[in-house]
Formats: C-alpha cells, structure tokens, sequence
C-alpha cells in the first residue's frame, strides 16, 4: 500500500507519521511518500519521520520529493494537508477583520473565505493531477476549511472525503470523563464542518443508550470551561457545541479578546520555528512534546481509521467525515457538504440516519450552507461581486458596509494568490 501526504513538509507530519507507525496493523503501509515545494522543511521533517518508523520498527519506507506527479503515481490514497500562503497568510486572515470588528479566524468569517479562495484552485489542480496520473486514489481532505474543499472536489467529481480532528477529541475528552474506552463512545455528530453539535452520545453505538444528560450533570462545568462557553448556555441547549461556535455564541467577547492579544498565527509561527529546530536533532526519534500544543490533536488516529476504512482494511465501520448531504438533513439541498457519522467503506462515506434538528441549529447551518455555496463560487469563478456576495451572506458579518470593506481588504491582502484580482 502506498500512501501520500501533499503537504509533507507541515510540522504536523510526525504527528500522522507517529500514528502510522503504532496502528500499522490497522494501516499497513508500504511506502509513504512526504510531497511538499518547500524543500528545506521536507528535509528535516522527513528525516525525523525515518527516525520514527525506525524507532516503532515500522518496516515501511517513507521518501520525500518536491514533484507532485511523481508523488501521486501508484497511490492508493492522497492526504491533503497544505497551506496556501503559509502562516503569513493566516496572520492576515485573523488580523484585518478585526478592523471591521469582526472575528478575525483562519476558517470562520471574513478570514476563513480568504483561505477558501486561497485554496480550492490549488487543491482542484492537485485532484486533476492526481486522477490523470491514478485515477483510483481516494483523496482525503484534511486542509481548511474542510467544507468548502471537499464541495470542490466533490462538485469536481473526485473520490474525496473530509476530515476533520474536532470530533474525535471530543470523543476521547467524553471517554476520559466517562472512564471507558475511546471505541465505546459513539457521537451523534451533526452539523458543518466548523459548526457542529453533539446532540447524543451513546456506549457501544448509534443504537445504544444516550449518555449526553449525565454526562453534561456530572461534566458540564468541565465541559463548558474547556468550550470557554458560560455552563448556562450548556444546561440551556442540552447539547455540546464544537469550540467552533464560541465564534457565533460569543463573537463580540471574542473579538475583544483578539484585539489584545498577538494572534494565533504568531503563535503557531514561533512553536513552528522551535519545531524545526528539533527535527533537525539527529537524535530525536518520536515527535516531541511540544507538537500537541500546535494543533491537529488525533489527526493521526483519524487519518488512519478513514484511509483503512477507504481501503478495505481495519478501518472502523462508523466515522465522523465530511460527505455529500444526500437527503440525510432534508432543510439542507442535497449537494451540501455536511459533516456527520457515516458508514465508510471502499465505495466512500454513507452518512448515517440522523434524528430531526431543532432550528437553533438547523437554522444557522442553512445560513452557513448558504454561505459556502457562495464561497465556492467565489472561489471557482472569482470577482469582487461574488465575495462581496458571500460576505454578506455570513452570519457574522451580514453587513453591508461590513462586507464592501472587507472585500477590499480581503482582494489587497490576497492578490498575489488570486488570478483574477
């Protein structure tokens, strides 16, 4: 089995290459191939990456190269996790919204449709790339935001799933709490990437008993402090909202918050450089303690269960992912990109029946569907007119002074990576 990472060189890598090597009975791979332009990353990420298969006694052989085509040839699966402009984008993504006092976040509002159409041409011409040279692959999509790029590649008719780490760290968080194993947690996971709910969770399955009010009885001020939500809102919804939706159910505290403090991005540029610094080590042989602060926590377990699942492995029956709506939520059209439970296997992800949704939440996620259609389109087809359009659309601008000037904002910040500007 062959599998390829577009994106090697990101400083998440050794954490996916970490859970290649301990679940290689669930994932047996054979060759791992590290693809990224950036070479002088590559190369220290790669070699800790050898290092860790070593260490782990994994018998595969991990190369690394800056050409996609010969990366992609002979793959069975495609992972990718790439930046489009790197941190320096990202710091501007969570920066200038705030001017307009709104969120400034590299996958929510103003800043997450910058990323969007930073990204989908990107990942269109690497799936296009992909499918002429192994028109077999599945290629799964762990690059922000999730919803919008799998919508492309699946609009594109590409063999594509997204994925996503929120739900299964809230699986291992509810485990912890509930003293049981994380298999036996089964989430009923609904909404749109980045705007989820947990309405159940259940021990032993989607059929099995509810534990979600006991668990909010017994956890909730744990849980609320941990989500930065007040444990009023917790008791009052009966649900447990993704960290996500701090944007929307506190979005001006948030905002205030943002402008006195740096940004996320300089943080994560500053774990970064301290990261490669430590790859370089010839002696460090198992990802470092410090990688868990960065982000991504799991990645590399849920990354493992999709592409064995996708592959005909070991792969467990139900996941989290980001599939085609299909009907399973009947207020929402049929070719949105939602994020719920789903039976996977090697013809793709089925999402699994889901109970009806109160309209608190199926009312924001018809609005966010809405917003990432015009997103999309944005995205594909480009001009001003059509970001304008889908700022307004988002919940948290749907201004339209808001929105003209961050369309501005948004094309003079971004200009170098949009061909139409």
């Amino acid at each position: 089995m062959k599998l390829t990472v577009v994106g090697g060189g990101s400083t998440y890598t050794p954490e996916l290459v970490d859970g290649f090597a301990r679940l290689r009975d669930t994932l047996p791979i054979e060759a791992l191939v590290l693809m990224d332009p950036a070479e002088d990353r590559l190369a220290l990420v790669g070699g800790l990456s050898r290092r860790i298969f070593a260490r782990q006694g994994h018998p595969g052989r991990i190369t690394t190269t800056t050409e996609l085509d010969r990366a992609v040839d002979g793959a069975d699966a495609v992972l990718l996790q790439l930046r489009v402009g790197g941190q320096a984008a990202r710091e501007q993504d969570e920066t200038w919204p705030l001017d307009c006092g709104c969120v400034g976040q590299e996958t929510t509002g103003a800043g997450g449709l910058a990323k969007a159409l930073r990204t989908v041409p990107v990942v269109l011409d690497i799936a296009d790339r992909v499918r002429r040279t192994n028109p077999d692959a599945w290629i799964i999509d762990f690059t922000n935001p999730v919803g919008i790029v799998t919508r492309a590649l699946l609009e594109a008719g590409h063999k594509a799933v997204g994925l996503c780490n929120v739900a299964i760290g809230l699986q291992r968080k509810f485990a912890a709490l509930l003293d049981v194993s994380a298999p036996e947690v089964h989430l009923d996971h609904v909404g749109l990437n980045h705007l989820t709910w947990e309405t159940g969770v259940r021990l032993g399955g989607p059929e099995a008993e509810d534990v979600l009010p006991k668990l909010l009885a017994d956890h909730g001020e744990r849980i609320a402090s941990d989500l930065r939500l007040p444990r009023a809102l917790l008791s009052d919804l009966g649900v447990v909202p993704s960290y996500y939706l701090r944007y929307y159910y506190a979005h001006d505290e948030v905002v205030r918050e943002l402008r006195t403090k740096p940004s996320r991005a300089a943080e994560v540029a500053a774990m970064e450089r301290e990261l490669l610094t430590m790859y370089a080590d010839p002696a460090l042989d198992e990802k470092p303690e410090l990688l868990a602060k960065r982000g991504g926590a799991y990645y590399s377990e849920a990354a493992v269960d999709l592409a064995a699942a996708l592959l005909g492995g070991a792969g467990s029956p139900y996941q989290v992912v980001n599939t085609y709506n299909r009907g399973t939520l009947p207020f929402l059209p049929d070719d949105a990109v939602i994020e719920v439970q789903a039976a996977v296997g090697t013809k793709g992800a089925s999402p699994l029946p889901v109970a009806p949704v109160d309209p608190l939440y199926a009312g924001l996620m018809a609005n966010v569907t809405a917003y990432e259609h015009l997103a999309l389109e944005a995205a594909l087809h480009g001009g001003r007119s059509r970001v304008s359009r889908a700022l307004l659309s988002h919940p948290l601008i749907a201004q339209h002074e808001y929105a003209e000037t961050l369309t501005d904002r948004l094309i003079a910040h971004n200009r170098e990576h949009l061909a139409w500007a």
